[in-house]
């Protein structure tokens, strides 16, 4: 039985270099055996650096070779859908990196493509859900912790004005909401396992770049619990994630960018006083592990493409009550 995913690698983005490829290299069960640039030099840098034996020129190239099992594609937005369906189509698995497409019309069409592949196994690459962090937090407040939750509080931000950055390009799909909001949408969904029953949002459009640039939202959730969020790619860097409830409140003092080389950190407050519990882990490790797992034993992905779907349409109807000016019902 096979043992090692021989993981080809789509592109030199900066999140596959620095975490990614190092990520999957110290797993247990995953290699980073090819690596694609329509540019072969900076696929040849890139794959100087990490000892990776096979470089390709063009994305199609490496898919057309055998060896490779799984795709890591951390291409821009609007490329998502487009590479991660011919992946399948040349029989590869493939780990895409949120969001999944550019709307919930494409999320719905990756699925549908899936159903035609049902030996492949595809997810979307949220990587905070592996962190033993939110794992641990997710428990404590199941666990009646806090006691019942009425209210959630995420901020992201960071600073970026470049406007040749893929982040601030309107048709490759950039601007804050696509870019960190849908984290912002994603937490609570994965705390509460449900969806939001409405969603009230509000977007600033950058005049230059056409891209939201501050992006806040009101989701109600059913049982009357309430959750907001504000992230903003024009603002100091800063992220926390806040959960409140009848007798206690739950903070995570880094949600989505755990460092690899220190401490996280989570803050349970409630009658018996504050209680911090540390943690150390690699949550990209953890997630190549998890979907080389699902490779290797034919099983499941933990989070299929569904859930994806679903982070899309909230992300929509934010855009939509933005226009609209009202609540969206969902």
């Amino acid at each position: 039985m096979k043992k090692i995913i021989n993981w080809g690698i789509l592109s030199t983005a900066k999140i596959g270099i620095k975490n990614m490829i190092p990520a999957i290299n110290l797993s247990n069960n995953g290699k980073v055996l090819a690596i694609a640039s329509r540019s072969l030099e900076n696929a040849k840098d890139v794959a100087n650096s990490f000892g990776i034996e096979k470089v390709y020129g063009s994305y199609n190239e490496l898919f057309l070779d055998d060896e490779i099992d799984a795709i890591y594609n951390p291409l821009p937005n609007n490329l998502h859908l487009e590479y991660t369906i011919k992946a399948l189509q040349h029989g590869k698995h493939v780990l895409c990196e949120k969001p999944i497409g550019l709307n919930a019309k494409e999320a719905a069409q990756l699925n549908q493509a899936i159903l035609e592949y049902p030996n492949l196994k595809v997810m979307e690459a949220f990587m905070y859900k592996f962190h033993p962090q939110w794992l641990t937090a997710k428990k404590m407040i199941k666990d009646g912790k806090i006691g019942k939750v009425n209210s959630m509080q995420t901020v992201f931000s960071y600073y970026n004005t470049d406007k040749n950055n893929i982040r601030n390009k309107a048709d490759a799909g950039g601007g804050a909401l696509m870019d960190i909001g849908c984290y912002c949408i994603s937490f609570p969904r994965f705390i509460l396992d449900q969806e939001p029953l409405t969603v009230m949002g509000s977007m600033q459009i950058d005049a230059n770049f056409g891209t939201d640039f501050l992006t806040s939202a009101i989701l109600n959730f059913k049982d009357q619990v309430s959750v907001n969020f504000i992230c903003t790619t024009q603002a100091f860097p800063y992220q926390r994630f806040h959960v409140f409830g009848s007798s206690g409140y739950l903070e995570i003092k880094i949600p989505c960018n755990a460092p690899l080389n220190s401490d996280c950190k989570i803050i349970l407050t409630n009658g018996e006083g504050k209680k911090e519990t540390l943690f150390s882990a690699n949550q990209y490790q953890l997630q190549s592990e998890a979907f080389a797992n699902c490779i290797l034993e034919d099983k499941q992905v933990p989070y299929p493409i569904v859930d994806a779907q679903n982070n899309m349409k909230v992300l929509e109807a934010i855009k939509e009550s933005t226009i609209k000016k009202t609540i969206i019902n969902l």
